[in-house]
C-alpha cells in the first residue's frame, strides 16, 4: 500500500489569503487540529490550532502571521507504514502528500487512516482473538499458522509486539472462529503459551480453564 492510495479530497487546503477566522472553521468543520497551506501546488507547512491561539486578528491572513509552520509530509510512493510512523511521531490529524517534485498532491486524515488500519487488522470480521506470549527463540510464524490451519482455521491478521529488555514477544492472531477451545488445546500441546482469549464462544466469563481444554482434547 502506497501513500497516494489513501489520499483524501474531502478536505481542501489553504492558501496564504485565507483568514484566521477561515482556518479557524474549516478546522472545526473537519474536526482537525492542522491544515497544509498550498499556494497552486506548492506545499508551504502545516498550520496548527496552536500556531493560531495567541492570533487576535481574525481577520489577518494567515500569510500575513509570523508562524513556525510544521513541514511534516510523505511523497506519494512510500509506504503507509512511513505514514503511520509519521502519524504517531509528530501527534498529527493529517498528512500531507507530494510527488517527486514536491508539488502537493492531497493528504491523508486521521480517520482514513484508522479505517485502514481496522481493514488490515480485519476488525470488522467476526472471529476470535489468541494472544501467545513466546521467546525470541520460538518465533515461528510458519508453525503457528500451520497449528491454526490444522484445526481448519485461518489467521485473518497478526502481529508481533516487542519489549525493551526482554527476550519475550506477544503475537496476537485474529482468527475467522470464534470457538477457539480446540485451537488454544493445540497451542497448549506445542507448549505455547496462551497469554489471553477473547470473543471466544466456548468461555463461560471471558476466561478459559486451559488445562480442562487440553485434558478434553486429548480425551477426544
Amino acid at each position: 500500500m502506497f501513500a497516494h492510495e489513501l489520499i483524501s479530497d474531502s478536505i481542501p487546503s489553504l492558501r496564504t489569503s485565507d483568514t484566521v477566522q477561515k482556518v479557524h472553521e474549516r478546522m472545526a468543520e473537519f474536526r482537525v487540529n492542522h491544515l497544509p497551506i498550498v499556494n497552486d501546488k506548492q506545499f508551504l507547512g502545516l498550520v496548527s490550532d496552536e500556531d493560531l491561539v495567541e492570533v487576535q486578528d481574525s481577520n489577518a491572513p494567515v500569510g500575513s502571521l509570523s508562524l513556525a509552520l510544521h513541514n511534516p509530509f510523505v511523497y506519494e510512493e512510500q509506504h503507509i507504514y512511513d505514514v503511520i510512523r509519521l502519524f504517531y511521531e509528530q501527534k498529527l490529524s493529517l498528512v500531507p502528500v507530494l510527488d517527486s517534485n514536491k508539488n502537493y498532491k492531497g493528504l491523508i486524515s486521521i480517520n482514513t487512516m484508522m479505517e485502514y488500519v481496522a481493514t488490515i487488522t480485519s476488525v470488522k470480521e467476526p472471529g476470535g482473538i489468541i494472544i501467545l506470549e513466546i521467546t525470541n527463540r520460538n518465533n515461528s510464524l510458519a508453525h503457528i499458522s500451520q497449528i491454526v490451519e490444522s484445526d481448519n482455521a485461518q489467521i485473518l491478521s497478526s502481529y508481533v509486539q516487542s519489549f525493551p529488555d526482554s527476550t519475550k514477544l506477544e503475537i496476537t492472531l485474529k482468527l475467522n472462529r470464534t470457538d477457539l477451545s480446540s485451537i488454544i488445546a493445540s497451542f497448549l500441546r506445542y507448549d505455547y503459551h496462551v497469554k489471553a482469549t477473547f470473543n471466544d464462544t466456548k468461555s463461560d466469563d471471558g476466561t478459559s480453564d486451559r488445562y480442562d481444554q487440553l485434558m478434553n482434547y486429548l480425551d477426544i
